[in-house]
């Protein structure tokens, strides 16, 4: 009886893993030496692989255009067809090929050596005319591929994927890329709506901010904070902001049986509040309210004038969660 389908999913992923792991002790002055191109690189990194090792390729070129080192994948076969014009004398490239003898990009080879580009090779065979031809040679070899006939690119497909994103990492240590920058190249994932989304463009402004003076009774306050519906009712004098009256509060109005009819909204409302200026970003309004438990905020300038409003609900409408 053959083995079953768990126990061959779980050697695969022993293979592939101690095939990783054996990369650790490749991480040396050499790689030190790679990332040092790369961060110097005045062009792109142009990555080139062919079959597998060309979808590696695309993986690691993508991820390193995402987090601040400008790369594409080119392809060696449109290369050796005109392509390989895309490449540029301030560029960098990587070549990947796990024999080391990929004929379509060997055959690109004497272009890109009148370049005089450098030439950084990601193969599993130090000896090899990729990597002999190199100005860097990483190496990604592998004990054996998890493919039960040695064969098929596995393992050695799943190092190469960890190498390169070994040097992108490293990368955005070295380059300083921060989360502001990642949300720069990632503007319509959620990280980047987080972080580029500013409070100015998600705030109730204008007629739509529930605003009253200090001597506005409570029960003609409460009138305006249904109809902006944003849980709370701004208290201004001269425009600024000087308190905020919520949910929270009418609750403890009601708790101690406070005359609507008769108190100001100044008598009840909360004094120093948090608040947020308009040119912050969406996610530190988010953070704020996280922290001190609150359902709304107001949102003023630099002199403390009320510009706008906004609550947990106008975060949620913005997708920011």
């Amino acid at each position: 009886m053959g083995k079953s389908l768990i126990d061959i999913a779980k050697e695969v992923i022993q293979t592939e893993s101690d095939s990783v792991l054996l990369l650790k002790d490749r991480i040396d002055q050499n790689f030190i030496d790679v990332c040092h191109t790369l961060k110097s690189c005045m062009g792109k990194v142009v990555l080139i692989g062919m079959g597998k090792s060309g979808h590696i390729a695309k993986k690691i070129s993508s991820t390193l255009a995402s987090t601040g080192t400008p790369a594409f994948y080119l392809h060696p076969g449109e290369a050796g067809h005109g392509d390989l014009g895309m490449v540029s004398h301030d560029d960098v490239v990587i070549m990947i090929s796990y024999s080391g003898e990929s004929d379509e990009i060997i055959a690109l080879l004497p272009g890109i050596k009148r370049m005089n580009v450098p030439i950084i090779s990601m193969t599993g065979n130090a000896n090899s005319s990729i990597a002999s031809s190199s100005d860097f040679h990483l190496d990604v070899s592998v004990d054996k591929e998890a493919c039960p006939h040695n064969l098929a690119p596995t393992s050695s497909t799943t190092v190469a994927l960890v190498m390169g994103d070994a040097i992108a990492v490293s990368l955005i240590s070295s380059n300083n890329f921060t989360s502001e920058d990642f949300a720069m190249s990632h503007p319509s994932g959620s990280l980047g709506r987080r972080l580029l989304t500013l409070v100015s463009s998600i705030m109730k402004s204008g007629k739509d901010i529930p605003m009253v003076s200090k001597e506005t009774l409570l029960i003609d306050s409460l009138l305006v904070m249904s109809e902006k519906a944003l849980g709370m009712v701004l208290i201004s004098e001269n425009e600024k902001l000087i308190g905020i009256f919520t949910d929270g509060d009418l609750r403890r109005a009601l708790e101690s049986n406070v005359d609507f009819q008769k108190v100001a909204i100044g008598d009840v409302m909360t004094i120093d509040c948090k608040s947020i200026e308009p040119q912050e970003p969406a996610l530190i309004a988010m953070k704020l309210m996280e922290k001190y438990s609150l359902n709304s905020l107001p949102v003023v300038d630099s002199s403390n004038n009320i510009v706008g409003a906004i609550n947990m609900h106008t975060l949620i409408q913005a997708k920011l969660f």
